[in-house]
């Protein structure tokens, strides 16, 4: 291979690499952040904010709420129908959560006793 052709090979080699840095970018840089509940934050009555909105895998949550008030539990489907905490579900209590979506059923609830009965609790589909 000539000295030319060695130049040329390596310009469209690093052209290639930025190509997939930029696009790498643009689909990080599309990933949205939502406050759960918006101005009045995760409490009581939330069940219904996720309606009308739409939601990517990457989206963020953010769970804004006085700590020692309420949590945030990330359950499965069955958690979040019947209001009870799995074993090994994550539990959140910063006041000021955030937890990135998966694709597919993301599900959360109050762990604090009486609170998922009390309509504490969100589903959301993200795709």
């Amino acid at each position: 291979m000539s000295q030319q052709g060695r130049c040329n090979a390596l310009v469209a080699a690093a052209a290639a690499v930025l190509c997939a840095a930029v696009l790498l970018h643009i689909e990080v840089a599309q990933a949205a952040t939502f406050t759960v509940g918006d101005a009045g934050g995760w409490t009581f009555g939330v069940q219904n904010w996720p309606n009308g909105k739409t939601f990517r895998a990457g989206d963020i949550l953010v769970f804004n709420y006085m700590p020692g008030m309420h949590t945030v539990v990330e359950v499965d489907k069955a958690g979040y129908d019947s209001c009870k905490i799995p074993a090994n579900a994550k539990v959140f209590s910063s006041g000021k959560d955030q937890i990135t979506l998966v694709k597919g059923g993301n599900y959360f609830i109050c762990g604090i006793p009486g609170h998922c009965q009390a309509g504490m609790k969100i589903a959301v589909i993200a795709i």
